[in-house]
């Protein structure tokens, strides 16, 4: 087990999963719902550095676990030194069910958030963030990858994992969430 003097660790309620599926809004709305300390882990890290452009997506797909493994060690050194009263949810798509599974009592303290393909396909045509096509093509397939491997990795812990389809607002997948982490809040 990972060093936790603050109890801080044990008291985490962990949010994950794939870009554009409201982890950071869900953990908002959940901490002013249930007055929790929220742990922003993708603002706290240092941007991703994963090889774009013409690099293949397998091989991005690889560097970008590498370095999830690199980046949730420092969220552990975060979140050990978190001296909140209160529990905490953190979220963000480096935060992986194999890295979290270990340090938690139960898989019931995770849940992994990923889209439907329709939902991802109207993300692109509405975000405004959203990567251009063609020239951010394998980055998507990247992504897609990332996607079913966090899925992957949340059924062989006994994680739950949410299918973000646009049929429930930010509230009403808050409410989900809530849900599930209800015998913690």
């Amino acid at each position: 087990m990972t060093s936790d003097p603050f109890g801080t660790l044990r008291r985490t309620l962990w949010i994950g999963g794939a870009p554009w599926t409201g982890k950071s809004t869900v953990a908002r709305l959940l901490a002013d719902r249930h007055g929790l300390t929220t742990y922003h882990h993708d603002e706290r890290a240092r941007p991703v550095t994963v090889p774009d452009g013409d690099v293949p997506a397998a091989e991005q797909l690889t560097a970008a676990q590498a370095e999830f493994r690199e980046r949730f060690e420092r969220a552990l050194a975060d979140l050990r030194g978190l001296t909140s009263p209160r529990p905490v949810v953190a979220e963000g798509r480096a935060l992986w069910p194999d890295l979290v599974a270990p340090l938690v009592d139960s898989p019931d303290r995770m849940v992994v958030l990923v889209p439907t393909e329709l939902f991802r396909q109207h993300q692109l045509r509405h975000r405004p963030d959203a990567p251009a096509i063609p020239q951010q093509r394998t980055r998507l397939t990247r992504d897609r990858m990332l996607a079913a491997e966090a899925v992957r990795s949340a059924r062989a812990f006994g994680i739950r994992v949410i299918e973000i389809d646009g049929s429930l607002d930010p509230a009403g997948v808050t409410d989900v969430v809530a849900e599930h982490f209800r015998a913690y809040l």
